[in-house]
């Protein structure tokens, strides 16, 4: 922002400068040649009434001297003749009887009528010497250009000069200005940063830059220190709320046992639906102290290699698949190390192999596949998901209406927390045959240098 300040404050300043100076400078130039014509024609007339004095007195021998004494001086240059156009005196070394009365300048001045040219070498004014009536001589007088245009040249030289002080003075204050006017912009640009990235540890400094900005950065200070207050204060009533109803839970679920003996047989089938819907909301309280961890916890990617967490994870869990009647298989060509949060994959995994297992019939498999990108599939053979169940499936305690399991509607969720959290992106498609297909983009991690180190993971249950 500050070079687009001071490109515009520059722009502004060169278009007053060329508005000023462009029209002072022609003007100037005309001034001088109109000045520099008057003044050859003014010579010229005064030259004229002199050699035509001195040829009506038959002095012709002083008409060199004249004209050369006034060529010396000025650096013009005179020709005379006489009333027919024959040179009489030249300063320019002419020889004298050369005939000019063809030229239309001579000519005209013979018929009494005077000559004022301005070409691009030579001003020229050619004047008759007359008396009254009666012209017995014709005078040119050249005046070359050059010294006039370096004139002008000179002036237009010291007005490029000026104007390159003014804008590299307008310059300086620009800079100065756009520092002071972006300095606090920065800071509130690094704060939002700061805030997006979860805290805000150096508040935009509100004593700076213009009043406007100072207020601007004053009530971002005091709105990111409310929003601050307000998350703090939810994530820790989410994870005190959820901690503290895991002791009553477990009281309640043990007392619900204790029931069993001493009531009718024919209670029990109820008895066992609130023992179950107890555990499940002892499940549920899990996933929210989980996500309440997630939310507060660190979430700097690393890089992981991603074979081995599947090798790891498809040993853990084929012993489980394998009372359901249900295969494991990793395919894909390796995918080497990702970006992922320590520990986050393994509990990606996890999830999704929980949720493919509870609604895989026995004698299907679960595909752990690998794809360019890097990409990793978790495909089931199960009933799927439509189109509209897939759009929600990762709302919060969000459950399909034809589900019979007894989840609680948070592990997509941290799913796809985790997920984000690590640089990449999940969606759920139906796979090929039926089934459905969780699709997880990862961002590729450099594959050289040694692997990181396999940390001690929090582990969510499946939820």
């Amino acid at each position: 922002m500050t070079r687009r300040l001071l490109l515009s404050y520059l722009g502004l300043a060169l278009l007053v400068l060329a508005g000023l100076e462009i029209p002072l400078g022609w003007i100037y130039a005309r001034g001088e040649v109109t000045r520099a014509t008057r003044g050859v024609e003014r010579d010229a007339s005064m030259l004229a009434e002199v050699t035509e004095e001195k040829i009506e007195q038959g002095d012709l021998a002083a008409l060199p001297d004249v004209v050369g004494d006034y060529a010396t001086r000025t650096g013009g240059r005179v020709v005379v003749t006489d009333r027919r156009g024959v040179v009489l005196a030249d300063s320019g070394g002419r020889t004298t009887g050369t005939d000019l009365s063809a030229e239309p300048d001579v000519a005209r001045a013979l018929r009494n009528r005077p000559t004022v040219a301005t070409g691009a070498e030579a001003l020229s004014a050619t004047m008759p010497g007359a008396s009254g009536t009666t012209v017995r001589a014709a005078l040119r007088l050249t005046y070359p250009m050059a010294e006039v245009t370096a004139r002008v040249h000179r002036v237009w030289g010291a007005l490029a000069l000026a104007g390159v002080c003014v804008l590299v003075a307008v310059a300086l204050v620009a800079f100065t200005l756009a520092r002071w006017i972006t300095r606090p912009l920065r800071t509130l640009e690094a704060a939002t940063a700061e805030l997006a990235d979860g805290r805000l540890a150096s508040p935009p400094d509100d004593t700076i830059g213009p009043p406007e900005l100072r207020r601007l950065a004053a009530s971002f200070t005091r709105t990111a220190t409310r929003l601050q207050h307000l998350l703090q204060a939810q994530h820790a009533f989410a994870a005190e709320a959820s901690h503290q109803l895991k002791t009553p839970l477990t009281g309640l679920r043990l007392r619900l046992e204790n029931f069993e003996p001493y009531l009718d047989p024919r209670a029990h089938a109820s008895l066992e639906e609130s023992i179950g819907e107890v555990e499940r909301l002892g499940r549920m309280v899990q996933g929210l102290l989980a996500l309440a961890r997630l939310e507060n916890s660190a979430t700097t990617a690393e890089p992981v290699d991603l074979d081995a967490v599947l090798a790891e994870r498809a040993t853990m869990w084929e012993p489980l698949a394998a009372e359901q009647h249900v295969a494991l298989a990793v395919t894909g060509p390796a995918a080497g190390r990702v970006w992922a949060i320590p520990g986050a994959l393994e509990q990606i995994v996890d999830n999704l192999l929980a949720n493919a297992l509870r609604v895989s019939p026995p004698g299907t498999t679960i595909v752990l596949a690998r794809a360019p990108g890097p990409e990793l599939h978790v495909v089931d053979q199960g009933p799927g998901m439509s189109e509209t169940d897939r759009a929600r499936a990762f709302d919060r305690f969000w459950r399909a209406s034809t589900s019979h399991h007894d989840g609680t509607g948070l592990g997509l969720p941290i799913v796809r927390h985790l997920v984000r959290a690590s640089g990449g992106e999940i969606t759920l498609d139906t796979a090929p045959g039926g089934g459905l297909d969780a699709r997880i983009i990862l961002r590729p991690a450099p594959g050289t240098g040694p692997r990181s180190p396999r940390r001690p993971r929090a582990r969510v249950t499946a939820l």
